[in-house]
């Protein structure tokens, strides 16, 4: 699901169907136990319809920089990758050059890597070239939404759901992304965007968020 190394612990008050209660009885996905912050973010964000550009191209590098760690990692870090990396403004870092990469190569609070910094502000230049032919990245990436009948339900157990890693609409995201210029975007990492992103709704049933983020993605309008 993009959120890897987040299986419980023993002291988790959690059900075989991948929820898990909160002190005040809430149900939410297994996921995001781990604290207030991961909670937030589940409750907020994850699933929910996304059209602003800044959050679309910031989702996409993050995933790329999540490649090999788990997203409470990632999250913990967002507003440090946002201070540093122009607030994952395209235009902005599509300009960094050497040295920026040395600069952020040396920024603890962020991953350095430098496969994946050099990766982002080559994929920040791919994706002005994608909204220039498409007319922004949200108009490209919603072509791939699947259509709700084609969407898996979740009702599952938590081994189940680690299993859910990629879809046939992550697989073709994936392959035309490689062939325009774009890397670390493999279909795992583009599965974990359309789920973040609410190209699908992945909450399982019974989690709480579920119908609400069903509700947002019913009245969403994809761009064109």
């Amino acid at each position: 699901m993009g959120h890897n190394g987040a299986m419980p612990d023993a002291s988790s008050p959690l059900h075989d169907s991948g929820l898990f209660m909160d002190d005040s009885g809430h149900a939410r996905c297994f996921w995001c136990r781990a604290s207030p912050l991961y909670r937030h973010y589940h409750d907020h964000e994850w699933g929910f319809p996304v059209v602003d550009e800044r959050r679309l191209f910031e989702k996409l590098c993050l995933e790329g920089f999540q490649a090999g760690l788990s997203w409470i990692t990632i999250l913990n870090k967002r507003e440090a990758f946002r201070a540093a990396m122009a607030n994952f403004e395209a235009e902005e870092l599509a300009r960094f050059g050497p040295p920026e990469v040395e600069r952020l190569m040396g920024n603890a609070a962020i991953v350095r890597h430098r496969g994946k910094i050099e990766s982002a502000i080559n994929n920040a230049q791919r994706a002005l070239e994608l909204r220039r032919e498409f007319g922004s990245l949200a108009a490209y990436v919603w072509r791939y939404a699947p259509q709700a009948a084609r969407q898996r339900p979740v009702r599952m157990t938590v081994a189940a759901v680690r299993a859910l890693t990629t879809s046939e609409a992550a697989l073709a995201l994936s392959k035309d992304l490689k062939k325009r210029g774009f890397s670390f975007v493999g279909p795992t990492t583009m599965y974990a965007f359309m789920q973040a992103m609410g190209l699908v709704n992945d909450h399982i049933e019974g989690c709480g968020v579920r119908t609400l983020a069903e509700a947002a993605r019913a009245a969403f309008v994809p761009p064109q």
